[in-house]
């Protein structure tokens, strides 16, 4: 599992030029089950993502496609989470 953390480098204008093209992005991995949630920093200065994934590769490949990426409109930092605890609705997500 991981934490990706998005900090914004260009204008919020060019973020928000971008933003539906992201929210596709993110949409798509949602529905291949990559990611769990996904939300804007407060303030808005750039956003996290909550990633179900084993390898740091195949994360960084995905991310690779996503516009703010491709445009340089944002930079990530990924943390890799081994989680081991949780509340009781979220056990799935635990290693086994």
């Amino acid at each position: 599992m991981f934490i990706v953390l998005l900090a914004y480098v260009k204008p919020i204008n060019l973020v928000d030029s971008h933003l539906s093209a992201h929210r596709e992005f993110l949409q798509r991995n949602y529905e291949t089950g990559a990611f769990l949630l996904s939300g804007p920093k407060e303030p808005r200065t750039g956003g996290v993502i909550l990633v179900n994934l084993d390898s740091h590769e195949e994360l960084q490949a995905i991310l690779a496609e996503d516009p703010f990426h491709r445009y340089e409109i944002a930079e990530y930092t990924i943390i890799r989470l081994t989680a081991t605890m949780t509340a009781p609705s979220l056990q799935w997500l635990l290693p086994n």
